[in-house]
């Protein structure tokens, strides 16, 4: 019996666990879910719930204002973000993975999955984040039962034939360039190497100050932060409140998955009139 209960923890034939909360960290009943749902008291994973705002998040493509966007722009403002999530979770460890969901479910729009090597690690920046806000929005983080993100992107996606959209219930992965790829993970890999003396991936928390970036890399560093005036440091410290002494959040009001599902199928009616 015991082995039978193994081999089905966390798989639809498991009638007591959630098999998506085990598969991707999140379920869209939440706290109505029949199932259990089994936090992790510690976990080299944390998610940061809804923390990335696209700049189309309303109607992709469009912005709040019913302006069409350049895609260049949209993945500049999310590179932009996942370098600034990176080089600040990095304080507390080696990154495994970081990877944010473009879903459009309320359960699944712009979480964040971090993994650390170490569980300590995790816990470090879990603790970390605690209390803290990005750009006015308060950061909600907790520990992640996933560990093997292979079992919790969705495939279909991964090969462009998904039916299900943005409101699949595994996770569609939003890419970065390789560029920004190979410049966060290679100098991450380089500078725990040389931590720990060429032998493997040990990280110091000095890592980011031991290595100095190329000169290409502050060129072009410098060049973003004045084009977005110096938005990184704003993002991480934004504690604006209002004249109760509120913290008051700058990000626009989100619709929720039924307003926002019949406003895409509306938006492409339209699109489809005008051709």
């Amino acid at each position: 019996m015991a082995e039978h209960l193994a081999s089905i923890f966390g798989t639809e034939k498991d009638r007591v666990n959630c098999p998506f909360y085990f598969k991707i960290g999140a379920c869209r009943h939440g706290d109505r879910c029949s199932r259990l749902h089994n936090r992790p008291s510690i976990s080299p994973t944390l998610l940061l719930s809804n923390m990335y705002q696209r700049p189309d998040m309303i109607t992709p493509g469009v912005d709040p204002q019913g302006q069409p966007l350049d895609p260049r722009k949209i993945q500049q403002h999310f590179e932009d973000f996942y370098e600034d999530i990176f080089t600040e979770l990095a304080k507390f460890g080696e990154i495994e993975s970081l990877n944010v969901c473009d879903n459009l479910a309320d359960h699944m729009i712009g979480n964040v999955y971090v993994q650390f090597r170490e569980e300590d690690q995790a816990a470090k920046a879990l603790h970390a984040l605690h209390g803290r806000f990005y750009s006015g929005r308060p950061i909600i983080a907790d520990f992640s039962p996933v560990t093997d993100f292979r079992e919790a992107t969705c495939r279909q996606f991964e090969e462009n034939s998904c039916n299900r959209g943005g409101y699949c219930n595994f996770m569609h992965v939003k890419l970065i360039g390789r560029d920004l790829r190979r410049r966060l993970f290679g100098r991450h890999h380089r500078a725990a190497a040389a931590t720990a003396g060429g032998g493997g991936y040990g990280v110091s928390r000095s890592r980011s100050r031991s290595r100095s970036a190329s000169p290409r890399y502050r060129r072009e560093r410098r060049e973003r932060d004045s084009r977005g005036g110096g938005r990184r440091s704003r993002e991480w410290e934004n504690r604006e409140r209002d004249g109760a002494g509120r913290r008051r959040h700058g990000s626009p009001a989100r619709e929720g998955s039924e307003e926002r599902r019949a406003r895409i199928e509306q938006w492409n009616r339209e699109r489809e009139e005008k051709q």
